[in-house]
């Protein structure tokens, strides 16, 4: 807790008045300094404790509204991220693309060239070809049966021939289909020597990774489309949190290259733990950005709902060394006040919540707690030190 500015003027006059009692005191006798302290205790003689006024409090229970601390990463679902490859390979012809480019559906990315795409529409033509003349020899072949005129070895074998050249044609028409080339067009015997390859879905270039003349191959990502519309926040949730999520609750997500607050709502909770033993929690953005760039860092705050927590006035916690302390009288005859190690979580109004782990049993010190003048006996403990 940093100190306030009331705080601070009233710790430069508690110092003020500190010189003064001292000064006071050695015009009166010499002796061995009256205020005595450690690393973490300061004893206060009793003009200093006149002038401080300390005021001792104990932990008192609030309901406050708990949160979980977490970390996540914005992400897309899977199906609004592509990636563009050559299902055939080929020679990269023509590509206009940038890597941020806007693209909508249907516009085309690549274009491709390469021998093999000739050869395929030239099979698929001698095929349909083949597949005309041996439907008519089948045809012929059944009237013949039906007139008890040829073998019906001779009907079986034309049909096994028919079948089987009407399923190579409808292969190579899938084959053509996957390069974006309609067979049909290939009626009037018109052979394409390049194909196009189109974007499906609306969305942004994010990565591309070819040049012109580059030869891909069906295992190189050639570019990749996304879709940031529909943008979800995966959050890593520790294991001893896990229990207190629920699908519905609202978290506040703060991306690091941004100090906006946006809101989540959980959509998702993961069943399994990663190595670091966490788990990945699915949230839905209340409102959708598409100037959000997936892959981007953010801090959570997981709302939980109140719960009834240990607090201490707000300026009871000090900070130092880099720590939160509270100061707890120890020795009430000597005036001596120790710090004593705590962790914060949530605040509400004057009150935060607090937790003093294993460092000392609250029973030996609730109600011996400062909870006023705790920096004043801080900047003393500083400037004896």
């Amino acid at each position: 807790m940093k100190p306030t500015s009331t705080q601070f003027f009233s710790s430069i006059l508690f110092l003020f008045q500190l010189l003064l009692v001292s000064c006071g005191s050695k015009e009166q006798s010499e002796g061995p300094p009256q205020t005595a302290t450690t690393n973490n205790e300061v004893a206060l003689t009793a003009a200093q404790y006149g002038v401080l006024h300390l005021e001792l409090g104990g932990v008192t229970k609030h309901n406050l509204s708990a949160s979980i601390q977490a970390t996540g990463m914005l992400d897309v679902p899977p199906k609004n991220l592509v990636s563009i490859s050559a299902p055939l390979g080929g020679f990269v012809k023509r590509t206009e693309l940038l890597q941020g480019m806007k693209v909508q559906r249907g516009q085309i990315l690549i274009t491709l060239e390469h021998p093999d795409y000739i050869q395929l529409q030239q099979d698929y033509l001698d095929g349909k070809s083949q597949l005309l003349f041996s439907e008519l020899e089948f045809h012929r072949q059944e009237e013949l049966a039906r007139e008890n005129i040829n073998a019906q070895k001779t009907l079986q074998q034309s049909k096994s021939r028919f079948l089987s050249l009407k399923a190579q044609v409808e292969g190579l028409a899938a084959k053509l289909a996957m390069i974006h080339i309609d067979p049909a067009s290939l009626s009037d015997g018109v052979i394409q020597n390049e194909v196009n390859i189109p974007s499906p879905i609306d969305g942004y270039v994010s990565q591309i990774s070819v040049n012109i003349g580059m030869h891909v191959t069906p295992n190189d990502v050639m570019l990749k489309i996304v879709d940031t519309q529909h943008l979800h926040a995966e959050v890593q949730v520790y294991e001893k949190d896990v229990p207190r999520i629920r699908v519905g609750q609202k978290a506040v997500i703060r991306l690091s290259s941004d100090a906006k607050e946006r809101m989540a709502t959980v959509y998702l909770i993961g069943k399994e733990f990663s190595a670091d033993r966490t788990v990945r929690v699915h949230c839905h953005l209340d409102q959708e950005d598409a100037s959000l760039i997936p892959g981007s860092y953010f801090n959570a705050s997981i709302e939980t709902g109140s719960e009834l927590v240990a607090t201490l006035p707000v300026n009871a916690i000090v900070n130092y060394a880099g720590k939160q302390f509270v100061f707890w009288e120890k020795d009430s005859g000597n005036k001596r006040y120790q710090l004593v190690p705590v962790s914060t979580s949530t605040r509400k109004d004057d009150f935060v919540a607090v937790n003093f782990g294993d460092s000392l049993l609250l029973k030996d010190i609730d109600g011996k707690i400062v909870i006023n003048g705790s920096y004043d006996l801080l900047n003393l403990l500083r400037n004896i030190e």
